[in-house]
């Protein structure tokens, strides 16, 4: 299954926005200011001022200074020589905190400082090497949170995606050095200390989040290791438990859903944490209302991103359905708000190879709410970001695929079979439009790929079958699962139809077959062997009765 709607993270830096604002507006206006000519005349019409005075400053105040590997030394001993007078007064004066606060605005300075190291990241191999690292993050535990909130920033900066980008290596090195000296201990133990009443602090939890972003983007393995170390997943429940909307709300949720995304580990111990249950609760809120904002918007988006990812272990299914997240799902689809796509993706995670919440579904009578939607009735959504009519009609093939694969027998089964003769056949109908559609797509981007390998350029079969997939072959491939159930469940009538609809297309059977035939060789393990086999006798019968 295809897992859409990853790849926004993060949102805006603010602090970068305001100081390239800042930047423009300064350019501008010296722009304007360099139209005059610099004469007496000028001065006077100028109140008297001499704009090439002002100039002059402004250059100077505005001038680059080169960082190379002589003033990385001088930073980084100026830096230690002001850490150990701030150890030496503290140590000194415990409890007079005047004897020691000149020591603490000077270390302030010093770090802020180092920040313009993030413009020579060729230079972090040698930052390394000086053995300040430690010394850094040991400040992450400073008696003084504002020094801790100074650190903070100076990490984010120095591993800013921006920065790190087109350095591979020296990040690389950065990194992992940051990773050894137990930065991820560090930052959370930090975040933990940080209140939501400061706004000096609420901008430290931000720039918390998105350092730890940038380390994941660099090592991948640390979305894991900040897990397994620290109580970060803690920290990101307590706060999407909270009800009001916040900036750090609607990161947490991004981080969340990035922790998530490629960790199995991950799902099943946030699953663990009732996590399920808290990702539920938070969407809950939207069921009978929409995102305020886009940013708001934004934040529902991850948090069903991130119940998507928890639906993978199947222990987190059967947490989804004790937490009557079906149910949830189905009120949240009648209501027709923003989130009603999400909840037909939600279910389509929620039901894939797991018959039990396919047969809640019909219990609670999802079948009434499926449906009208899978004939193509959908709700207009009052959102900028529309999801297309298209992506709600693959998330809702793959949901009767599930269904049929789910429920076998007994009267569920029936009543799922009685919808598709209900009203003339209708379903049918509208299930051989789809085959149509997607199997003039999947004909288009097989003569295009053809085409291609004429003009000689190469392509080897897994690359042309990927094509295939994202043209919409994987879709077409479920409508003939869904006719081979249909098929299979030897209802004269239901088998009338289809074999009169295919004659209306001059389609037989047997393009039908070709597609399960394809569907059937490719068919991966990801489950294990014995479930790709038991996936492929199934489609196996239904070639045959074909």
């Amino acid at each position: 299954m295809d897992f859409k709607g990853f790849g926004n993270f993060p949102a805006s830096r603010n602090t970068q926005m305001e100081a390239i604002n800042d930047l423009n507006h300064h350019t501008a206006k010296r722009k304007r200011d360099g139209n005059y000519d610099v004469e007496d005349s000028s001065a006077v019409a100028n109140g008297g001022v001499d704009l090439s005075l002002l100039e002059e400053i402004e250059k100077s105040q505005h001038s680059v200074e080169v960082v190379d590997v002589k003033t990385l030394k001088k930073l980084v001993l100026s830096f230690e020589r002001r850490l150990r007078d701030n150890i030496a007064a503290r140590l000194k004066y415990p409890d007079q905190p005047e004897k020691f606060a000149d020591s603490e605005i000077e270390l302030h300075e010093e770090i802020e400082k180092l920040k313009i190291l993030a413009g020579a990241p060729e230079l972090y191999p040698d930052l390394v090497n000086l053995n300040t690292i430690p010394a850094i993050l040991d400040l992450l535990t400073h008696d003084n949170t504002d020094i801790a909130v100074d650190v903070v920033g100076l990490l984010q900066d120095l591993t800013d995606e921006d920065v790190l980008d087109e350095n591979d290596e020296p990040a690389q090195i950065l990194v992992d050095c940051l990773i050894e000296n137990n930065v991820l201990e560090s930052l959370v133990q930090n975040l933990l200390r940080l209140s939501e009443s400061d706004p000096d602090e609420v901008a430290a939890v931000y720039s918390t989040l998105s350092t730890i972003e940038n380390l994941i983007e660099v090592k991948p393995a640390v979305a894991e290791m900040v897990c397994e170390r620290t109580k970060l997943l803690r920290w990101i429940i307590g706060k999407i438990k909270v009800r009001e909307f916040d900036s750090n709300k609607q990161y947490a949720s991004e981080i969340l859903a990035i922790l998530l995304q490629s960790s199995v580990a991950n799902q099943k111990r946030l699953g663990q944490m009732n996590g399920v249950d808290v990702v539920l609760q938070a969407v809950a809120m939207y069921k009978s209302r929409d995102p305020r904002s886009l940013d708001e918007e934004e934040m529902v988006e991850n948090l069903f991103d991130c119940l998507c990812c928890l639906l993978m272990p199947l222990e987190n299914k059967e947490r989804f359905l004790k937490a009557e997240g079906v149910e949830l799902m189905i009120i949240i689809m009648n209501q027709k708000k923003l989130c009603y796509g999400s909840a037909i993706r939600a279910l389509d995670f929620a039901m894939t190879n797991y018959p039990p919440a396919c047969e809640r579904f019909v219990d609670v009578m999802g079948l009434k709410t499926a449906f009208p939607a899978f004939m193509g009735k959908i709700p207009t959504l009052k959102n900028k970001k529309k999801r297309s009519k298209e992506e709600f009609e693959e998330r809702l093939i793959s949901l009767v695929a599930s269904l049929f694969g789910g429920i076998l027998r007994g009267s569920r089964r029936e009543r799922l079979l009685s919808k598709f003769v209900e009203n003339e056949y209708e379903k049918i109908d509208r299930l051989m439009e789809l085959y149509m559609r997607y199997s003039n797509r999947v004909k288009e981007e097989s003569e295009r790929l053809n085409a291609l390998e004429l003009d000689d350029l190469e392509m080897d079969e897994d690359e042309k079958y990927n094509r295939k997939l994202e043209s919409g072959l994987y879709s077409l491939q479920l409508i003939a699962v869904i006719l081979g159930h249909l098929w299979t469940s030897e209802l004269p009538r239901i088998r009338a139809r289809i074999e009169l609809l295919l004659k209306q297309q001059k389609l037989t059977k047997k393009d039908v077959k070709n597609v399960l035939q394809e569907y059937h060789d490719n068919i991966g393990d990801l489950e294990g062997p014995d479930e790709k086999e038991k996936a492929q006798a199934k489609i196996q019968r239904f070639i045959a009765a074909l």
